[in-house]
């Protein structure tokens, strides 16, 4: 390849980088309205407990952040959810939120997904604040 030839393709490469940089940002935005969360989560709260500790059809959200997928206790996870890595975080809410089966294949959630990034964010932060 020619010098010329090789100029090109790391101008192509760069692009290409800063343009799935770009997307990544504006598909995930950071940060979040907590008050605008908490309506996002009355959707979750007949399924998911917020603070108690307590199972209901899902497992509690008491303490989600930071906390290893499948191990709340009294909770009888998906042997798909239990075998993951994922320790629950921002990021890891995101995606999972976004498409549960799709993010852990053979999770027994019974939720299509949250589709609006903002959202998913919202709905984080006031997990965040909430749910310690």
């Amino acid at each position: 390849m020619n010098r010329a030839a090789r100029i090109l393709s790391l101008v192509a490469a760069s692009m290409l980088c800063a343009a799935t940089a770009l997307a990544t940002t504006t598909a995930q935005p950071t940060g979040g309205d907590a008050d605008h969360g908490k309506t996002v989560y009355a959707r979750c709260a007949a399924c998911h407990d917020l603070n108690t500790g307590k199972t209901v059809l899902g497992p509690s959200m008491k303490g989600i952040v930071g906390r290893k997928a499948g191990a709340m206790p009294g909770f009888a996870y998906s042997p798909a959810l239990q075998a993951s890595a994922v320790v629950w975080t921002p990021a890891s809410l995101d995606a999972y939120i976004a498409a549960p089966t799709r993010f852990v294949p053979g999770t027994n959630m019974a939720f299509a997904g949250l589709p609006d990034a903002r959202d998913r964010a919202d709905l984080i932060a006031f997990l965040q604040q909430a749910a310690r």
